[in-house]
């Protein structure tokens, strides 16, 4: 039997804050489901999307279906992660199951098939973010997903997208066609916008140079990016020279001119840039790019 992870108790500081953040994101998700998607016929994928089409064939209230359909998932969250996670994603379950219920008669706001999917996948894309940011769900998917990928060959990333593309394929035998395609692009939009609303617009990037001009570029991305480097010592594997590595860490919005400096200096130089989730300590701060 897996452990369940210990948290720490939240101070009441930090419980007001997650509860005011998650309520808000999954406000935003319920604007985006009853104002802009369901009523244009276009579907989310996970919980969310069988929800909207059981609400369709069987013209009971959406928000019913969202908050019976995670029960079971958040009974398997609470043994796999643990009591505040559970929690924080039962509240924000609830409101938006009650959110989707108060919209359901309000009018949508656009009945264009282009403007419904763009707009709506935004908002739905932001409010979940906020929501995961903030230590929660309000999907079942990614739950089961950890669960069954450890007995599958399947990273949990696969699994998740295998079972979207069956449901919003479904959507196609509910909807008709043009709506399972639109509902993929409000699908996509939706997890770009997930992406950028937890890890932000200036994401942090980890970036090794090899250079036989690596002081210089070193000094450049000093002297014209602000940013501090470490000089790594390494061996070529073919030739066994001596390699000076360059390792320094930026943000997104810095990687652009990062790689002129680099070519600038040195056009045959290796460069590898990878995503980094988190950085704590050192001189590294994250600022606007003017």
């Amino acid at each position: 039997m897996a452990k369940k992870i210990q948290h720490g108790k939240l101070s009441m500081l930090e419980i007001i804050r997650r509860v005011v953040f998650i309520t808000l994101g999954a406000a935003i998700v319920s604007v985006a489901l009853e104002i802009f998607l369901v009523p244009n016929e276009v579907i989310d994928g996970g919980v969310t999307g069988i929800s909207i089409m059981l609400a369709h064939l069987t013209d009971l209230p959406l928000g019913i279906f969202l908050f019976i359909l995670n029960l079971p998932f958040l009974v398997i969250g609470y043994k796999q992660i643990g009591k505040t996670f559970a929690l924080s994603t039962l509240y924000g379950v609830i409101v938006m199951s009650i959110g989707t219920q108060l919209l359901h008669h309000v009018d949508p706001l656009t009945e264009s098939t282009f403007l419904a999917p763009v707009i709506g996948g935004v908002l739905l894309g932001i409010g979940i973010g906020i929501v995961i940011r903030f230590g929660g769900s309000l999907d079942g998917t990614e739950i089961m997903a950890i669960l069954f990928s450890k007995n599958l060959p399947f990273s949990v990333g696969e699994f998740v997208m295998f079972i979207n593309l069956f449901i919003l394929g479904s959507a196609g035998f509910v909807y008709g066609w043009d709506s399972a395609m639109y509902s993929l692009i409000a699908y996509y939009i939706a997890f770009k916008m997930i992406d950028v609303t937890v890890e932000g617009f200036d994401e942090s990037k980890s970036v090794w140079i090899i250079s036989e001009e690596a002081v210089e570029v070193g000094e450049a991305i000093m002297s014209r990016l602000g940013r501090g480097v470490t000089y790594l010592h390494g061996e070529g594997g073919f030739t066994g020279g001596s390699k000076k590595v360059i390792f320094c860490v930026i943000t997104r919005l810095e990687e652009a001119k990062l790689k002129s400096i680099v070519h600038e200096l040195d056009p045959v130089a290796f460069l590898a840039v990878g995503n980094i989730h988190d950085v704590k300590g050192g001189r590294f701060k994250k600022r606007d790019i003017h």
